[in-house]
């Protein structure tokens, strides 16, 4: 049954007048008391609930403070995949972009300085590339990184085995022979790896420029030396490159989980 509001009566007992203050009634809902159910506490603790544990973004709401790790390497290498994809499919079906790749390269072939541009081709070989990988890793080891230089041995023992059935399926010619099986490019696909994963190995911001470098000079020495097209350079950085940003987010990840929090 619900109660009307009886009017205050007055000294001469007739009339309404203001309400009265009346103590036990409203004193509980004063600020700086608690109430049943209010998820804000006068006494700055946060209430016992998930909710109330969050931390706010810089906009006030509920989010990471700064913005949730590893998002910008997945874009990076969610794009170099779908790259991979339309080069690929160019060159399976002979396109106007393999077309364009043929006419640049038979332009390309046999251009720069020959010595150097053989040097930077060699940098692709399996005896230059995996002797740097093998030193990282073993210097990850040292260094109590054992599951990394594990990740790393795994990434260079997948070149083989993601190169050579696509060589073998798109059969494609060189540049300068009737030889198939250039695509993708082996010796790019081994320098982005072991070069690559030494920079992520030995942790130096100042590596990753010179594996860049090496990985640069020696997709540029196989073109001007005529033993592949530019396309068969491009396929391997960007399958083979598209892991790096993802050991790299992981990395940091890992990193800043084991920083202790506030």
């Amino acid at each position: 049954m619900r109660e009307e509001p009886r009017p205050q009566g007055t000294a001469g007992g007739s009339g309404s007048g203001p309400p009265q203050f009346r103590p036990g009634r409203a004193v509980a809902h004063t600020a700086g008391t608690p109430r049943t159910g209010d998820p804000h506490r006068s006494d700055r603790r946060p209430p016992h609930t998930p909710r109330g544990e969050r931390h706010t973004g810089p906009t006030g709401r509920p989010g990471t403070t700064p913005p949730v790790p590893g998002r910008p390497a997945f874009v990076v290498a969610l794009l170099c995949l779908c790259g991979f994809l339309l080069v690929t499919w160019q060159v399976a079906v002979r396109g106007p972009l393999a077309a364009l790749d043929e006419r640049a390269g038979r332009a390309l072939a046999g251009g720069g300085p020959a010595r150097l541009a053989e040097l930077g081709a060699d940098l692709g070989n399996m005896s230059v590339a995996l002797p740097v990988l093998a030193a990282a890793m073993a210097y990850a080891v040292w260094r109590g990184r054992r599951r990394q230089a594990l990740y790393a041995g795994a990434a260079m023992a997948l070149v083989p085995a993601l190169v050579v059935p696509l060589k073998l399926l798109l059969d494609r010619p060189g540049p300068l022979t009737d030889a198939t099986g250039h695509y993708p490019s082996g010796h790019t696909a081994t320098a982005v790896v072991a070069y690559g994963a030494a920079a992520l190995l030995v942790h130096r911001r100042a590596l990753v420029p010179v594996a860049a470098v090496l990985t640069a000079a020696t997709g540029t020495g196989l073109v001007l030396r005529g033993y592949h097209w530019p396309l068969d350079v491009v396929a391997s950085v960007l399958l083979f490159g598209a892991g790096l940003p993802g050991v790299t987010a992981i990395r940091r990840r890992r990193s800043s989980g084991r920083t202790p929090s506030r």
